[in-house]
């Protein structure tokens, strides 16, 4: 019996040595060591195409991001200047290629940050949830916050190119969706005009008692200012498929609904019901496209009217 009972101790002892030297492995790979590509000296953005590099964070040099650009020829100081969040494919060129004829009709400066992350498929937080947490589940500082690296992106353009601009808009589509429907939750006090949540896979819901990433417990959240934002919840008529891209399926994320028509449609009326009971200001809408499913390219087509009205 003692015997079995050492055989186990040491089983144990060396399964959680193990676990501990993995979580620790881990968690100096992603927080402690630079990440990202070579960062660019500071210039002006150039006509059509264009990239850069910078820091992430204003006070630490630990972690960089690509920045993709899409400047129109005729496009001067005080037109319009629109983020666009890529999906859970984190690919940033491909969403750029899309705005680039709408960009040119428009006079857009368009601007496509680049999260990447090598596990991305298997971990979210540090992009659609904001990096309010790490993948361990510990809070983050706010500078850390990836939507704080959208407040320095502007900054920086703002800086190199001289430009006056108070606001910019915003627009992401399906894991982008996210990212921008929680930015105006979490951050309010960020400068965007018009924010545009495309085709969202699920929600943060405006629930105190509910586990952040589906509602906003542990989160220092002000509905009032976040109501008071523009936000446009774009919905495809036909992205009622749950199998196109990548869906999460938890009891949590189906308790929102069956697919992301559904989904965005209770979020909506949820936080529209809390912001009428309040007596809230409630600035935001919801718009849904006909004949149009789970299709990044239709749906910028369609946020156009959003950002140019």
């Amino acid at each position: 019996m003692n015997k079995s009972f050492r055989k186990l101790k040491k089983v144990i002892l060396y399964t959680f040595s193990i676990f501990l030297l993995l979580s620790i492995t881990g968690y100096i790979y992603l927080y402690v060591l630079p990440k990202g590509p070579e960062i660019t000296a500071p210039r002006k953005i150039n006509v059509g195409i264009d990239t850069f590099v910078i820091h992430a964070y204003k006070d630490s040099e630990r972690k960089s991001i690509k920045v993709w650009t899409y400047k129109p020829e005729n496009w001067n100081d005080k037109d319009k200047i629109v983020f666009v969040m890529h999906g859970g494919g984190r690919n940033a060129n491909d969403y750029l290629n899309a705005w680039i004829e709408l960009a040119n009709k428009n006079d857009l400066l368009i601007i496509a940050p680049e999260f990447e992350n090598t596990f991305s498929k298997y971990t979210t937080n540090d992009y659609q949830e904001g990096n309010l947490f790490t993948f361990f589940g510990t809070k983050n500082p706010k500078s850390e916050w990836a939507y704080t690296v959208i407040e320095n992106i502007f900054d920086h353009i703002k800086s190199v190119n001289n430009i006056t601009n108070e606001q910019y808009d915003i627009f992401g589509h399906s894991a982008g969706g996210q990212f921008v429907h929680r930015m105006v939750m979490l951050m309010p006090e960020s400068r965007i005009g018009t924010a545009i949540a495309a085709n969202s896979g699920f929600y943060s819901f405006p629930d105190q008692n509910l586990e952040f990433p589906y509602g906003i417990k542990n989160t220092a959240t002000d509905l009032q200012k976040s109501y008071s934002k523009r936000l446009v919840i774009l919905l495809g008529e036909l992205d009622n498929n749950p199998n196109l891209g990548t869906f999460r399926t938890t009891d949590l994320a189906m308790k929102q609904g069956a697919h992301r028509l559904e989904r965005g449609t209770t979020f909506f009326n949820m936080n529209k019901v809390l912001g009428n009971t309040n007596n809230w200001k409630f600035n935001w809408t919801i718009d849904t496209i006909k004949n149009t499913g789970h299709n990044y390219k239709e749906m910028s087509e369609n946020a156009i009217e959003w950002l140019t009205n």
